[in-house]
Parts: structure tokens; sequence; C-alpha cells
């Protein structure tokens, strides 16, 4: 009797699936800092970035899963010239009294190779919800050198036509194709 419960016993346990630990993570606001460009009037590239960015991260790298969501203050925005930021936060454009937040939210994370490489969900901007693909050209994960705490970094891109989320002031003076890029580091909670 015994011997049959001890391998019923090992039978169950070998067989049993392995539990992989979820890592849940918070985004580093002092290091995450997502950014645009487009093109202005044909002659040069227009740059900005959005300074207050906050989120969540969970990353279960052994079933290949986990999820993201990305919250960004859209009246952050810093082109380096306050009047364009002015503008830029009326209703021509982000209409940051109306819809103060852009989101990024992600239940779907793609690998290769056992690295995470990319993210499917929705992006939020200008009350509109619409399907976006991440792509991560850089992705680590490792003890913080100062605070030994466990980090990861990614460079997330992205390119939205701005016109699909209700914003085509000036387009095609303006372009209406912007390309995003999300600089992350998230410190392991």
């Amino acid at each position: 009797m015994k011997k049959t419960l001890l391998a019923l016993t090992l039978t169950a346990a070998l067989s049993a699936p392995a539990f992989a630990a979820i890592d849940n993570y918070t985004i580093d606001p002092q290091h995450t800092f997502p950014s645009f460009e487009l093109s202005h009037l044909g002659f040069s590239t227009q740059r900005g970035r959005f300074d207050h960015t906050a989120g969540k991260i969970a990353l279960d790298a052994a079933n290949k899963s986990g999820s993201i969501s990305v919250i960004i203050d859209a009246a952050s925005i810093d082109t380096g010239l306050p009047d364009l930021e002015k503008h830029l936060r009326s209703d021509d454009f982000f209409d940051v009294e109306k819809y103060p937040t852009i989101t990024f939210v992600s239940n779907k994370l793609r690998f290769s190779d056992g690295k995470l490489v990319g993210a499917d969900g929705e992006f939020t901007l200008h009350g509109i919800t619409r399907p976006v693909n991440l792509k991560l050209d850089h992705f680590a994960c490792g003890p913080h050198p100062m605070t030994k705490k466990m980090r990861c970094g990614a460079n997330a891109t992205t390119t939205i036509k701005r016109s699909e989320f209700g914003i085509a002031k000036y387009v095609p003076l303006v372009g209406d194709e912007v390309k995003i890029a999300i600089q992350v580091e998230a410190e392991k909670d």
C-alpha cells in the first residue's frame, strides 16, 4: 500500500504542469519617456516626448505570457517649445482637458527564441481606441547595479496615423504618420 501511494504521489508530482511565477513590475517614471516624430511641412522632422508616464508590467517568461499597461499624461507633452506645447494641448490636437491620458494595454506578448520581441494591444488616444502592435528592438532584465533590485528595460516602437485617432489638424502639411518610441524601465515589485 505504501509503495502504491508513493508511486501515485511521484507520478502526480512529475506529471503536474510547472507553475512559473509571474513577475510584476512597476514602470519607473524617471526612466520612461514615450516620444514621437512626424513630418513638419515636409521640411523637417518634429519630435517630442511625454514627461509623465505610469504603468504596470506582468511577465511570465517561462510560459511566454504577460500583460502591459502604460498610462501617459497627455498634458506632459514636451517639445522644447512652450507655445507649440500649448497648441498641442488644445482641442486642435490632444485636447488634454477632455482626454487627459493616452494608454496602451496588452495581454498578448510576443516571444521569439525565448526573448520578448513585441506586444499586441489597444492604444487609446483622443478618446479613440485602436489595435496597435509594438515591436521591441531591445529587451533586457537583470539586477540594477546600484539598487540591486530586479529591473527590465525595453525600447518599443510603432507607427500610427493620427487622423485615425481624430487628430487631423493640418494633415497633410503636418504629417499624418507618427512614429512612436517608448523607452521604458520597470522595477520588480
